[in-house]
């Protein structure tokens, strides 16, 4: 890991850990650390599912990593919406 945790700050938001695993899986491809918070969650249907998490799970990256990090995730997707300030 990259830094103390304090060094990492939130990229973005999924409504699954699914989607939120092939977000880390591109990451980490472009040699950009990053973590799943909330992963623990069950989906609305249970455990296992791999639908919608009731509040979702966020994505991770070291702080000097962001803007890398956020050209990744808006290439994945075009839904992948504007970056907060």
């Amino acid at each position: 890991m990259t830094g103390t945790p304090s060094d990492w700050i939130k990229l973005a938001s999924f409504s699954s850990v699914f989607e939120a695993e092939l977000a880390v899986a591109a990451l980490e491809t472009a040699r950009i650390p990053a973590l799943v918070i909330g992963h623990q969650k069950s989906g609305i249907f249970g455990a296992g599912f791999q639908g919608p998490v009731i509040g979702g799970v966020e994505v991770r990256v070291p702080t000097s990593m962001l803007d890398d990090a956020w050209e990744i995730i808006a290439s994945m997707s075009p839904r992948a919406g504007k970056r907060q300030p």
